[in-house]
């Protein structure tokens, strides 16, 4: 392969080349073993070094203090929108969702299913064009848990801080964001995350976990659906998916290697900024769907002035060697997902691009 698309698909996203390439020359033989890490069995000692250098990384990079378990799941964030009413929102409790957008209104209508909820905030009034203010989200007094969607991955909205909620577990989907930079991860009493944005293939799901929220977690659940059963067995008490694992494995490295999580948030914010500097620059060409204090690091929505014109940046995008652009189906418009293993390189070709396509059509 002489030259890599421009990978801006929202998820399954863009790997970066260096874990590609190991994962490569691994593939049939696995350090030295003689057959594939997608052959061996995951009780294997092989393995288990995988799968505990994956949590301890995540705990390293993250900064996770003592008192909470790193899993790996499966199912996706769409089973945690279940997972987590099931566990901790017990009869006689509330449940608050901060709605943002579509994630966070799945995650809401799963749980109405299940318990008690209630709207601690919403960006609904204003379409969704900014996420609400730390100081505006409700934590009732006794509430079960405060839920909120860190990054919308379609409306390319994002928390810039997270809110104090005291008391009140605060629970966090970072599905879209995990790791394009620093967090204090003692605000949350559980995070959640695909691993198919920034962290690795489709197939396995991170979650921390607080020990104290885990005590308090319901019994009698199905095995597979209690958090208890996957954090007494670090994540082994089924077969795990073994080459997601491996994946997120060599990703982490690969973060570490590039100097963690500070450098990433430096590196994301330089490579959006040539994007949304295309966007602002455009005397209206171009229209930014987010208000900026909202804006996204890791997903960037725009839309171009009639259906036809989108349909033809679209076209000519994809001539160009762009993947990934199309807007979300349920809204439709521009998307470019800027997730940590998307090169400079690229943020810089869809900028040119964009000044190229505004003077020939503007």
């Amino acid at each position: 392969m002489t030259k890599r698309a421009y990978n801006f698909n929202a998820g399954p996203a863009a790997l970066p080349l260096d874990v590609l390439k190991q994962a490569q020359e691994e593939f049939v033989d696995f350090r030295g073993i003689g057959m594939s890490i997608m052959e061996i069995s995951h009780r294997s000692k092989e393995y288990e070094q995988v799968n505990d250098e994956a949590q301890s990384l995540v705990k390293e990079l993250l900064g996770v203090p003592s008192g909470y378990q790193v899993l790996f799941l499966q199912g996706g964030a769409s089973t945690q929108f279940a997972m987590i009413p099931m566990n901790f929102l017990k009869q006689g409790k509330a449940a608050g969702y901060v709605l943002t957008g579509s994630w966070a209104d799945k995650a809401y209508k799963e749980a109405q299913g299940i318990g008690e909820t209630y709207v601690a905030a919403t960006g609904q009034p204003g379409g969704f064009r900014a996420v609400p203010n730390a100081a505006e989200i409700e934590a009732r007094p006794g509430a079960a848990y405060v839920h909120l969607t860190s990054n919308e991955t379609i409306a390319g909205s994002q928390f810039a801080a997270y809110p104090d909620t005291g008391d009140v577990p605060l629970i966090g989907d970072l599905s879209s964001d995990i790791m394009c930079r620093p967090i204090d991860v003692s605000k949350f009493s559980l995070i959640y995350a695909g691993a198919q944005k920034n962290l690795g293939p489709s197939g396995v799901t991170l979650v921390i976990v607080k020990d104290d929220l885990l005590e308090q977690a319901a019994k009698g659940l199905p095995t597979m659906l209690s958090y208890g059963t996957h954090a007494k067995s670090k994540s082994l008490y089924n077969t795990p998916p073994v080459y997601s694992v491996y994946i997120m494995n060599l990703v982490l490295k690969w973060l570490k290697q590039n100097g963690g999580l500070e450098a990433m948030e430096r590196f994301n914010r330089d490579k959006t900024k040539l994007i949304y500097d295309a966007i602002d620059g455009s005397g209206g060409f171009y229209e930014g769907l987010v208000d900026p204090g909202s804006r996204s690091l890791m997903n960037i929505t725009f839309a171009l002035g009639s259906e036809e014109l989108e349909k033809r940046f679209i076209r000519e995008s994809e001539k160009e060697g762009f993947v990934g652009l199309k807007g979300h189906r349920d809204v439709g418009h521009i998307r470019a997902s800027t997730y940590n293993a998307v090169p400079y390189e690229s943020c810089k070709a869809l900028a040119d691009f964009m000044n190229d396509f505004r003077q020939r059509n503007g």
